[in-house]
């Protein structure tokens, strides 16, 4: 027994070092900032847009996420999809884009039938056809069409800095393309589909990595705050029917409840009145809405907070 007792305590010993580096790393990741421009296309032409560029241009950016490349009342035709891509790919910093429900949902062919499918497929070829970001210097990036069963869906990226895990997820804001219309909704119910399956997979990462955080952008918001999670949420009432983003936010409050670090949601849903962007938690879950400004994000993992806005132009 003395024998087996000095075993276990050396067995101990050698084990706490390798336990305590790994709780190290976890927490040791460097300061970095990065950017997001909101929806900033309330009206046509791109001078808003080449400002806001202009104002997350700092080298001292680890990357820009840009939510949206047109107005709604802008033409949906490849001339303008170019346009905006040579100007996002001038940046000087690593740009992602994420597509805009403006962008794609609402077109119409020339017999006035929609085509929204098809836009979004012609997005995807033009903005999210390589493994990498957009912008003079490249961030690399791993997209969900990768996986042979979502081949479509290569808008959906990730990408790691320091200790954190960073997503985009095709939401688009008006109801997350819900059809309220008789039949199969097909595009918005297959694409559901592969967001429930890039959640999990996000959140499995995550959890094999040990990251401090997971970021994830949209459009929509999903408003992960407005129900109660844990036991609270089995006495709510059912979601209606029509809200588009109902099964995703749930989805998310459960996979956060068994995840050790922050989740933290950006979108770019309007702003009211004069209303600046902020970031509101309950428990680790945070969400911000920034409208159509352009802010940046310090995240520092020594501190508490991990996550703090400021206006990119300041």
């Amino acid at each position: 027994m003395p024998r087996l007792r000095l075993l276990l305590l050396t067995a101990a010993l050698l084990a706490a070092p390798l336990a305590g580096a790994r709780d190290a790393a976890r927490g040791s990741g460097d300061d970095h900032r990065f950017g997001v421009i909101g929806h900033s296309f309330t009206r046509a032409g791109d001078a808003g847009f080449r400002k806001a560029l202009a104002e997350t241009s700092e080298k001292s950016l680890a990357f820009v996420v840009v939510t949206g490349i047109k107005a709604a009342s802008e033409p949906c035709g490849d001339k303008l999809y170019q346009d905006r891509h040579d100007l996002i790919d001038k940046a000087k910093r690593p740009v992602i884009v994420l597509p805009a429900g403006s962008d794609w949902t609402d077109c119409r062919n020339t017999a006035g039938r929609t085509n929204a499918v098809e836009r979004l497929n012609r997005m995807r070829e033009l903005f999210h056809g390589e493994p990498q970001s957009l912008g003079t210097k490249k961030l690399p990036l791993t997209r969900l069409s990768t996986s042979p069963r979502f081949r479509s869906y290569a808008e959906n990226a990730h990408w790691t800095v320091d200790s954190v895990l960073y997503a985009t997820v095709n939401l688009p804001a008006n109801n997350n393309h819900y059809l309220a219309a008789a039949g199969r909704n097909s595009e918005y119910e297959d694409r559901l589909v592969a967001t429930r399956f890039w959640l999990n997979r996000l959140f499995t990462l995550a959890r094999r990595d040990k990251v401090d955080a997971i970021v994830l952008f949209s459009e929509g918001d999903l408003k992960p705050l407005a129900e109660p999670t844990g036991l609270r949420s089995l006495l709510r009432r059912a979601p209606a029917k029509n809200d588009g983003f109902a099964a995703t936010r749930n989805q998310v409050q459960l996979l956060a409840q068994k995840f050790d670090g922050k989740v933290l949601l950006i979108d770019s849903a309007a702003l009211p009145g004069k209303a600046k962007p902020a970031i509101e938690w309950r428990g680790n879950v945070g969400h911000v809405s920034v409208g159509g400004e352009a802010v940046e994000v310090n995240v520092t993992p020594v501190e508490k907070a991990l996550f703090s806005l400021k206006d990119a132009g300041e």
